[in-house]
């Protein structure tokens, strides 16, 4: 599944976000991933996704221009392809 504007969201439980100078990073415990987020926005939205009923309502949240969006998306589904994000049910 991709995730979309509307897709509701949350960290993977297995996953840890260690915070660092650069970003973060994103531990799976599980499939033993490790992921530099080198964006302390991404960061910020990644850590509150879980919060919101959709990407968008977090992306307006944490004032995100909306031209940046798509580059949102695709991070973040980026992030669902190595399970450290996954789309709620």
């Amino acid at each position: 599944m991709s995730v979309t504007l509307e897709s509701a969201c949350e960290l993977h439980p297995q996953v840890a976000i260690r915070p660092e100078p650069f970003g973060a990073l994103a531990y799976h415990y599980g499939n033993r991933k490790l992921v530099f987020l080198k964006h302390p926005d991404v960061v910020a939205v990644l850590q509150d996704v879980a919060s919101y009923d959709s990407v968008a309502d977090t992306l307006r949240a944490h004032h995100v221009a909306p031209e940046r969006w798509d580059a949102f998306i695709s991070a973040l589904s980026s992030l669902e392809t190595s399970e450290i994000l996954r789309v709620r049910q």
